[in-house]
């Protein structure tokens, strides 16, 4: 696999992340709902565990604060590799490629939260699986066209 092909996934993922986000405050905008504390929180986890001291408080609140979207990008950034990975360079049809990115992102990050006891997906209502399901679509369908421009032969 040439790097050429991992710096793409990587572009490709940092694309369907932005997606992510942008569709996410759409959102909450629309609604008018709070931001999800579980990104803060799986940073907490992810520096318990790893034994990184964040520093005394209110600073330690705000590094889990930096450190939660962080997360996100090196989730959707590394799905973006792994893609490249999988698919050993070669474009896939957007709806493919988008469902399974789009489903490997939501499944690495739910399945981080229940790893961690951040949350529980087992327990979430209809509206929390919405909430999550849509801008992980966007993520596939972001990265997938991103992916499958990146790698169409150039003229």
């Amino acid at each position: 696999m040439r790097a050429a092909a991992l710096a793409d996934g990587a572009i490709a993922g940092a694309a369907g992340t932005t997606a992510l986000n942008a569709v996410t405050y759409l959102d909450m905008t629309l609604r008018a709902r709070p931001a999800s504390s579980t990104p803060e929180r799986s940073a907490g986890r992810v520096a318990d565990v790893i034994h990184l001291n964040l520093g005394p408080e209110p600073q330690a609140a705000n590094r889990r604060l930096g450190l939660g979207p962080l997360l996100g990008y090196g989730i959707g950034i590394a799905a973006g590799v792994g893609f490249a990975l999988l698919t050993q360079g070669r474009p896939m049809p957007p709806a493919l490629a988008g469902g399974l990115l789009g489903g490997g992102v939501m499944t690495a990050s739910g399945g981080s939260y229940a790893v961690f006891g951040v949350s529980d997906p087992r327990t979430w209502r209809r509206g929390d699986w919405l909430s999550d399901l849509i801008p992980h679509l966007a993520f596939g369908l972001v990265a997938a066209v991103t992916w499958n421009r990146l790698r169409a032969p150039h003229a």
